[in-house]
């Protein structure tokens, strides 16, 4: 712990006595705005909900094969890494369900939050930005977004009309893995109509590793990590008719992803999801109604676990959505939304081999209210929300059940003087528990473990507090914030020691994973500090995060992120930028009873540099991108595969971009 508080204490007394005069360049910052608050902030005026949106440049090199490579390096969020195919967001510590996903404010409707080796059905690749947000914006979204969400803005729907044809594409080549990649979006109108179609194509074979595949064998050591591979392409296209007073608009896409599983016994992934999407907004439809907006999402989603034989378990999920939001103008010095939210989805994994289902055949229906305002109290921004939610669950050959949640969430900030404030939010949570948590019974191939859920679970309860104080104008920036989470009747999947068969039986094939449910507690701290981040010359950032999540009756909470402190220098003139960045992650010891070695601490150091130029009017921009530059043997803390499946190797990736 000595190394991230030397820092982070170093860093907020470096910001604190700097000059005021660095305040002075705000009007050359561009503002980003959060799509997913009911209010429309900037990315710094998110006091109450702390936010991060990577958009532009800085998610152009950032942008991996999956969401959770994406998002791995941000503040309090780490990856589940479970292969370059698959890996999802976890943040301070949370995973799974309790991380909403979202693409454009609807749930992405996949199966990723049910287990570690199901990819996000959303690519990052097509998006224009994406938004990480907690606090109480997020009652919007979901009472068990207890982590925070993470929404994939794509504006596959258009919302303005654009006066003329916009858009870019690019391609780029990795070397670690030899994947080759294309991706581009398009955007036009003809009279009133809105246009947009975007797609993506990508090919990598499996990646080459430092050294050694299995942590500590000395004998392992391989040139590339089998069943590492992917193979994905996704096109989506939508049309909206914009007017004065609104607009309504339908959008379609296609996913079709085959990607590799890393683990010892090795496995396929053959991912197809059809996704059709409505998006509305009437301006002042009614006296005091700013704005009532109307969105409605089907999805059908389908995966099969491949052997070596074929399909083994197949998932599907077909997903009803719709969202109704209404958002009222000033009134008492409030202003906010409120809304309903209903979700009918039947969800089964069921056998391809005549053998148990991993999941039974089952019907969810999800109804919900919710409320969220914010308005100043004297010199307080003061921000709540509220939602109530019934969720009721009908497997076939099973037990219904019937959960009744409630949640809220408060904050308060004071900016005590120009540029900085201080606040705290608290919020209470309840959230069902999923479907694989009551009626797993089966085998899960591509995990190697036979999965075994309750159906008499209670639902969970989270009590949330944080802390912020931060700086958020000028060209130095920083914000420091410390947090506490308990939980009753937490979730989380115990693996035994003694194999099993397909059938559950005594065998040497599968490990037993039971879904058990006790008290628990995370708590931890971040800060970070960034300079001129946005402008031209010199940029920098400085960041660290720790947590800790223990089980109340004494133990660890299974897969922790590790302590981490980074630090990042760029450069930005003219034609060329360029920038070099440095995480440090210590290792990591707190293992749960089920976990048998301690992941070592690892160095990544990364660089970027590129080059625009103006081509018949045109942006085009060269680009190249060097991960792992030190080749280091990288494992997280948060992988259910990280004795075996360390991340990539040193990778130059090259690339062009253009935009029109």
């Amino acid at each position: 712990m000595n190394i991230p508080r030397t820092l982070l204490a170093s860093a907020i007394l470096l910001a604190w006595n700097l000059p005021a005069q660095a305040q002075s360049n705000d009007a050359d910052v561009q503002q980003v705005v959060v799509t997913a608050s009911p209010f429309r902030n900037g990315e710094n005026d998110q006091i109450l909900t702390p936010a991060k949106v990577l958009a532009g440049d800085e998610l152009r090199d950032k942008v991996g094969n999956s969401i959770g490579a994406t998002l791995s390096q941000e503040l309090g969020v780490s990856a589940s890494a479970f292969g370059a195919g698959a890996s999802r967001p976890v943040i301070r510590g949370l995973e799974g369900s309790r991380v909403k996903m979202l693409e454009n404010g609807m749930a992405v409707s996949d199966v990723s939050g049910l287990s570690n080796d199901h990819a996000v059905s959303s690519e990052g690749a097509v998006a224009r930005q994406i938004e990480i947000l907690r606090g109480p914006a997020a009652l919007l979204y979901g009472s068990g977004a207890i982590g925070g969400l993470v929404n994939i803005v794509n504006e596959r729907i258009p919302t303005t009309l654009e006066a003329q044809p916009t858009g870019q594409l690019e391609t780029r080549y990795s070397t670690v893995d030899n994947g080759k990649s294309v991706s581009g979006t398009a955007d036009g109108a003809s009279g009133n109509i809105a246009l947009h179609v975007d797609g993506n194509w990508r090919d990598t074979d499996d990646y080459r590793i430092p050294d050694r595949r299995v942590l500590g064998d000395a004998d392992s050591g391989m040139r590339r990590l089998p069943h590492s591979d992917t193979r994905e392409k996704n096109v989506g296209a939508g049309a909206s008719w914009v007017d004065s007073w609104g607009y309504a608009g339908l959008s379609a896409s296609h996913l079709d992803n085959l990607y590799g599983i890393p683990s010892e016994e090795g496995s396929r992934i053959d991912q197809k999801q059809d996704r059709y999407d409505f998006d509305s907004l009437l301006r002042q439809p009614l006296a005091g109604i700013e704005s009532l907006r109307f969105k409605a999402g089907y999805t059908d989603y389908q995966h099969a676990e491949l052997g070596e034989d074929g399909p083994e378990v197949v998932f599907d999920n077909r997903s009803l959505e719709t969202r109704l939001e209404l958002t009222h103008k000033p009134l008492a010095g409030m202003r906010g939304t409120f809304g309903a939210q209903t979700e009918n989805t039947h969800f089964s994994a069921l056998s391809a081999e005549g053998g148990p289902d991993t999941v039974p055949v089952t019907h969810s229906k999800t109804a919900a209210l919710f409320l969220v305002e914010e308005g100043d109290a004297g010199p307080l921004r003061l921000s709540g929300g509220l939602r109530i939610e019934n969720v009721k669950r009908q497997p076939v050959g099973n037990r219904e059940r019937t959960f009744d949640l409630g949640s809220g969430s408060f904050g308060a900030a004071w900016p005590f003087m120009p540029g900085y404030s201080v606040g705290a939010t608290v919020s209470y949570a309840q959230r069902a528990p999923a479907i694989e948590e009551l009626y797993s019974g089966g085998p899960h191939d591509a995990t190697a473990t036979f999965d075994i859920g309750n159906p008499d679970f209670a639902k969970e309860t989270s009590r949330n507090v944080e802390l912020t104080l931060q700086k958020n104008a000028g060209l130095l920036r920083w914000k420091a914030n410390l947090f506490r989470n308990n939980i009753d009747n937490y979730i989380f999947g115990h693996i035994g020691t003694d194999l099993v068969d397909e059938e559950g039986n005594p065998g040497d094939e599968l490990r037993p994973r039971t879904f058990e449910q006790l008290d628990a507690h995370i708590r931890g701290a971040e800060a970070e500090l960034t300079w001129n981040a946005l402008g031209a010359g010199w940029s920098g950032r400085l960041f660290g995060d720790t947590s800790r999540g223990k089980l109340d009756g004494g133990g660890n909470l299974p897969l922790q992120p590790a302590d981490r402190v980074g630090a990042s220098v760029g450069y930005r003139e003219g034609a060329w930028r360029g920038g070099l960045s440095l995480v440090h992650a210590r290792g990591q010891d707190r293992l749960a009873a089920n976990e048998n070695d301690p992941t070592p601490a690892y160095n990544q150091l990364d660089a970027s540099l590129a080059y625009t130029q103006r081509v018949d009017g045109h942006d085009l921009t060269w680009f190249a991108l060097a991960k792992n530059l030190l080749n280091d043997d990288i494992r997280l803390s948060t992988s259910v595969l990280k004795d075996v499946a360390p991340l990539p190797g040193r990778n130059l990736v090259l690339g062009v971009r253009t935009r029109f």
